[in-house]
């Protein structure tokens, strides 16, 4: 039987176009990658190879990869497909802020963390949308007080939901926690945003226009282009910025 051979993600190629104009080798990129994640994670240099190759066509740890390589978020979602041949320094549009753990009202907190709702019923949509319903959940994430006030965090501000859909894969795949900062609503282009569009929430990559509306762009952008929303459409169609993207999560 003949093996079928896939061809590399866009994401994936333009990792290695990357990877090799910094002249660093898979091992090394795998060690820098490990030392963004939390101690319960696993990377290694044969998981990255993979996904560089096309054997496997998603990594859950794209955003690591892309800090690691000094990427922005634009060029990963395909604004600048060739890779700059130049390294920079790294910047993280979002950032792992270590390990997490679902604890309930019951369980003590240590003296440098904090918790963090975890609203399990709210999705937020990363395709078309989808309807919001009661917050009930006692559920609860910990995050360090100190970890969070270097992010510029209130963790009063901050709450962890539910991404569904297809569209901002491979960096969030459906059924990825993300950590967002309701204190943190202006558009900086090219982050990531959480917003209350109609009755649904999104989450998506924002950008301001000239006119004084916005564009939504997801990761994948074969399947789901882009949209833009003037002043009025955003009135009209109730479209709120509810805070940025600052963590996420991603269980397999």
């Amino acid at each position: 039987m003949t093996k079928t051979t896939r061809s590399p993600s866009p994401v994936a190629a333009l990792f290695k176009t990357r990877r090799k104009a910094l002249k660093l080798s898979q091992v090394a990129l795998a060690d820098r990658v490990r030392e963004l994640l939390g101690p319960d994670e696993t990377f290694s240099q044969q998981t990255y190879a993979a996904f560089e190759a096309g054997n496997t066509q998603n990594t859950r740890f794209a955003l690591q990869i892309a800090q690691v390589l000094g990427l922005s978020m634009d060029e990963v979602s395909g604004i600048s497909p060739t890779a700059k041949t130049a390294p920079k320094s790294v910047t993280a549009d979002a950032v792992m802020l270590g390990p997490i753990e679902a604890w309930d009202d019951e369980t003590p907190l240590d003296d440098d963390e904090v918790e963090i709702p975890l609203l399990k019923e709210i999705e937020l949509s990363a395709g078309s949308g989808c309807s919001a319903v009661e917050h009930y959940s006692k559920s609860k994430l910990r995050f360090g007080r100190m970890t969070l006030r270097r992010q510029g965090i209130d963790p009063s501000n901050a709450i962890c939901v539910t991404v569904s859909g297809h569209s901002m894969e491979p960096v969030l795949p459906s059924g990825s926690t993300v950590g967002v900062d309701q204190g943190k609503q202006d558009i900086k282009d090219g982050d990531i945003y959480a917003l209350r569009h109609n009755d649904h929430l999104r989450v998506k990559i924002l950008y301001r226009l000239p006119s004084g509306g916005i564009r939504m762009r997801s990761f994948n952008r074969d399947e789901y282009p882009d949209e833009e929303y003037s002043p009025e459409k955003i009135r009209n169609e109730d479209i709120c910025v509810l805070g940025r993207v600052f963590w996420y999560s991603v269980l397999r």
